[in-house]
């Protein structure tokens, strides 16, 4: 068979120029030649056949659709067979067909679509799914259905949605099946989950093929399987599976739409059929509720009666897609005339030398209108049963959708909807094509679900393969903390912490997990875990367990449990025990802190004198007098002592927030004090890992230990200042010798290692803090289900305490630190109170600023009374100044009264003068008035 497809195109492509012009038809012509390629005996072809039928004949009695143009349309029955549906497409080549419906089945689109190109007759197919029949490669191929890119997208999202990883693929070998489960595979990558086991079989599959199929199938370990398959074969596959025990509990089915198509189509199916479905999940192309499709559905029995001899079937979305595509082209060849389009045809120039040969292939026309029509039926916007058809540039349908539905007894329900718009969800996408999208995952939704076995519980989705294989474990052979990991000698069994471990939490697993633990390392140094961790990318490994710490280079390689113990890198070295001297009592702060507390407290003082020195008489007197009191006056706040008091309100403000000061102080220093004189102190010249990072002495680290590669890495440390040491032995003889005597001057180390070093070597203590965060975990391969499981069991020996009973039994020992003994903590320093000695600077500046400001404007009133005549000089005016803030403000308001009584008293004088001067003036005018009143007399 594909040896004649091959000769065809072959044909087609290697033919010689020549030209020639059929016939040409007037503009509107009374019968367009439209072709159909199906089988009518399949589940697909006899309905789609009645569908098609049915369309035409609306068609052609409707006046409106084409003007009096009717649609004669010619079927021709494929019968499943490709090389059947080639010729048949030639035959409709040689009567001037414009337009092909069809073909059936995706293997014969591709040839098909070959024989199109070349001819120029667009090929409408509601049922060739295959997404690589790519507008590119095909441009007269249109699909009037959905492809199955949208259905591998679905049942990625399915997955996904119930937390699986891994999928196992049963599919048709043929390119239906393959580009399919192509498909499904790369939008599975998109959500880091896989197909981890193909399984094809033959296009005409029988049931011993079926049988080997499904056993290697049941071997493996993933338990979800996606059915892709015809719905001709696909029961077959499922009968098989049940007779095999793949139908029950902890399996779990996802088919595509062909087992929606069988239960649409087959609405009478056996009992022993359903029973065979029970708990499958399948996928049916969404197709909104219309009033359209619901008239199409109530004739649906009429149209359907008598047509086949097997009895009445059911319609499926296929018999909906097979209608609309009718009347899709029939809107086009509307379209087509009214934009001046007729129907004429020329003969292939490249086949003009093959004429005469029995297959006439001379005979072919070429399509001249082919383009044209095309680019209508790609702009048809309308609305048919299937809901609204329109095409986006891609040539996929508008807002691509399906349901979700799970298949129970002898019937099914829906359990949700799937669309390229918002993802899952319990609503038709038609309501959410209304709101933004959403495609969160708590947006994500689908209803409950009966599974294979009858039961509700989310099914794990894997399981070990029963093929014998045992999981081999890699185990760390450790030459030291044998009570971590060690192989007991003679042996393969371990024993340690880390096994117990792992032995508790696989018994918690709700399965047998068969596994043979298998030592790694050459029994003389401490492996390397790092090492160990990419044997498990490399197969030698199936998982490792034991002290591997979980940092970031290893996660990369593999997935880890949860972490069953905490760890991190600290530094450990020699510590001495601090003894007490005759100056303990000066420790508790650094000379740093003593020298800005003594300032202050002679700043504070001179504040407050400065202050207080014109209003109390507490704070005058001589120089030297004044000298000791303010000396007295700030030593003795200390004890809170102080005999002289404050009458100015800012000097109280001052004394207020400096005692606050002192209180924190005297506080801080008792506390400090007593812990250095009640408690042991060790001290030790590291002080952490930052004085390992600023020296040049070497470091110790554990060989094979990551602590290493975090010195270099990270932290910069040279390579050459890193000595690895295997034992604690080593470890404890490194830091006596020091770096000065061949040693080292700390070790860094894990903490779960160095408690069980520090738990009989009271000489060594760990300095500072833990650096870094880590855990030790089980690392399995990525994606590993496993790795899940185990997570949960260490998560519920945690709870349980049973973890805690373990750690307790292999790495708690008698401390040999007594209690009251620490290491010497870090004096109290400047840092710790600069908040107070700032705010309490700016109080006194403050006050200083306010008091400042006050003497200027009352010098500036008694200026007069203070500058003698002739001394206005810059640095007299200073002087007098400062003479007059050292004066005592009781002085300064006397003389300002006195002065203001003299002023008085002058104006008095010079007042008494001025009225006994009018008094003689006002005589003098009244004896002048008399004069001259006697002289009027006498006259």
């Amino acid at each position: 068979m594909n040896i004649l497809w091959l000769l065809v195109l072959i044909v087609f492509y290697h033919g010689t120029s020549s030209n020639g012009v059929v016939t040409n038809v007037s503009n509107r012509p009374d019968v367009v030649n439209v072709g159909a390629i199906l089988s009518h005996l399949s589940i697909i072809g006899k309905v789609a056949k009645v569908a098609i039928e049915a369309a035409v004949d609306d068609v052609n009695s409707d006046p409106d659709v084409l003007a009096g143009t009717k649609i004669n349309l010619t079927m021709q029955d494929s019968n499943y067979s490709g090389f059947l549906g080639i010729v048949e497409a030639l035959q409709f080549m040689e009567k001037d067909t414009v337009a092909i419906i069809g073909p059936q089945l995706s293997v014969t689109a591709h040839v098909i679509s070959h024989i199109a190109n070349e001819l120029q007759v667009p090929l409408l197919s509601y049922s060739a799914t295959d997404p690589t029949l790519s507008p590119l490669q095909f441009p007269f191929f249109v699909r009037t259905a959905q492809s199955d890119l949208f259905q591998m997208a679905a049942i990625a999202e399915i997955v996904d949605y119930y937390g699986w990883k891994e999928v196992i693929a049963v599919y048709v070998d043929d390119d239906h099946g393959r580009n399919g489960i192509a498909a499904l595979g790369d939008k599975l990558a998109e959500r880091r989950c896989k197909i981890s086991f193909k399984a094809p079989m033959p296009a005409e599959v029988n049931r011993d093929q079926i049988t080997d199929v499904l056993v290697k199938v049941a071997l493996s370990e993933s338990r979800i399987i996606v059915l892709h398959t015809y719905a001709g074969s696909g029961p077959d596959v499922i009968k098989v599976a049940e007779s095999l025990g793949m139908m029950g509990v902890g399996y779990v089915w996802i088919a595509t739409n062909w087992l929606s198509t069988n239960l649409d189509t087959d609405p009478q199916l056996t009992s022993d059929a359903t029973e065979n479905f029970e708990g499958i999940i399948t996928l049916r192309m969404h197709t909104p509720d219309s009033e359209l499709k619901r008239k199409f559905v109530s004739r649906w029995s009429n149209l359907s009666s008598g047509k086949s001899i097997n009895g009445a079937f059911g319609l499926s979305t296929y018999g909906l897609y097979a209608y609309d595509t009718v009347w899709l082209l029939a809107h086009a060849i509307d379209a087509f005339f009214n934009q001046g389009g007729i129907i004429s045809f020329s003969n292939d120039s490249r086949l003009t030398e093959l004429k005469g040969g029995s297959m006439n292939l001379d005979a072919l026309s070429i399509f001249n209108g082919g383009n044209l029509l095309l680019k209508n039926i790609l702009q048809v916007n309308m609305t048919g049963v299937t809901g609204s058809i329109n095409f986006t540039s891609d040539r996929n349908f508008i807002h691509p959708a399906f349901e979700v539905i799970n298949v129970i007894g002898v019937g099914y329900r829906r359990i949700g909807y799937w669309s390229n718009y918002s993802g899952l969800s319990v609503l038709p996408p038609e309501i959410l094509y209304t709101k933004p999208p959403n495609r969160s995952s708590a947006n994500q939704r689908l209803n409950s679900v009966i599974w294979p076995g009858q039961t509700t519980d989310r099914p794990r989705g894997w399981a070990f393969p029963n093929n014998g294989r045992q999981l081999r474990i890699g185990v760390p052979k450790r030459v030291s903390y044998l009570e971590i990991v060690s192989q007991v000698e003679g042996t393969d069994t371990f024993k340690g912490y880390c096994i117990d471990v792992f032995t508790a939490a696989v018994n918690l697993l709700p399965y047998a997990v068969p596994y043979k633990l298998v030592p790694f390392g050459d029994g003389r140094n401490n492996p390397s875990d790092t090492e160990l961790v990419r044997l498990i990318t490399t197969g030698v490994y199936d998982a490792a367990i034991g002290d591997i710490a979980i940092i970031t280079n290893r996660t990369r390689m593999v997935d880890f449990t949860q972490p069953y113990i905490e760890s991190g890198l600290v530094v450990v070295a020699p510590v001495r025990k601090s003894n007490s001297s005759a100056w303990a009592f000066l420790r508790p702060f650094t000379p740093g802190l003593w020298c800005v507390t003594a300032i202050f407290f002679l700043i504070v003082g001179f504040v407050v004198w400065i202050l207080e020195h014109r209003i109390n008489d507490d704070f005058r007197g001589p120089p030297k007098e004044q000298v000791v009191t303010v000396l007295w006056f700030s030593l003795s706040t200390l004890f809170f002592a102080h005999k002289q008091n404050t009458i100015s309100t800012l000097g109280r403000l001052v004394l207020i927030i400096w005692l606050f000061v002192v209180l924190i102080i005297n506080s801080s220093y008792t506390a400090s004090l007593t812990s250095i004189l009640t408690v042991q102190q060790l001290s030790s010249p590291v002080k952490g890992i930052e004085t390992l990072i600023s020296s040049n002495d070497p470091i110790g680290h554990q060989q094979g230990s990551f602590a290493r590669d975090y010195l270099v890495e990270e932290l910069g440390i040279r390579e050459s200042r890193l000595i690895p040491l295997n034992s604690p032995e080593e470890y404890a003889r490194a830091l006596k010798d020091g770096p000065h005597g061949g040693g080292v001057a700390a070790v860094v180390d894990e903490r779960a290692y160095v408690d069980l070093f520090l738990s009989t070597r009271c000489e060594f203590s760990i300095i500072g803090q833990q650096f870094t965060k880590a855990g030790w975990g089980f690392a399995f391969p990525r994606d590993s289900p496993l790795a899940v499981d185990m997570s949960t069991a260490i998560l519920r020996l945690s709870e349980s305490g049973d973890l805690q009973r373990m750690h307790d039994k292999w790495l708690t020992r008698s401390a040999c630190t007594p209690q009251g003994t620490k290491l010497e903590v870090d004096r109290l320093q400047l840092k710790s109170f600069w908040g107070l000695f700032v705010t309490c600077g700016f109080a006194c500046l403050l006050a200083l600023c306010i008091y400042l400001i006050l003497m200027l404007r009352q010098f500036s009133r008694h200026s007069e009374e203070l500058e003698p005549s002739g001394r206005s000089s810059g640095s007299g005016r200073v002087q007098t100044f400062l003479t007059f803030i050292d004066e005592k403000e009781e002085d300064v308001k006397s003389r300002s009264k006195r002065r203001q009584m003299e002023k008085a008293s002058i104006r008095s004088t010079g007042e008494d003068e001025s009225t006994h001067s009018y008094s003689s003036k006002r005589r003098h005018m009244e004896a002048n008035s008399i004069k001259s009143l006697d002289i009027s007399n006498e006259v």
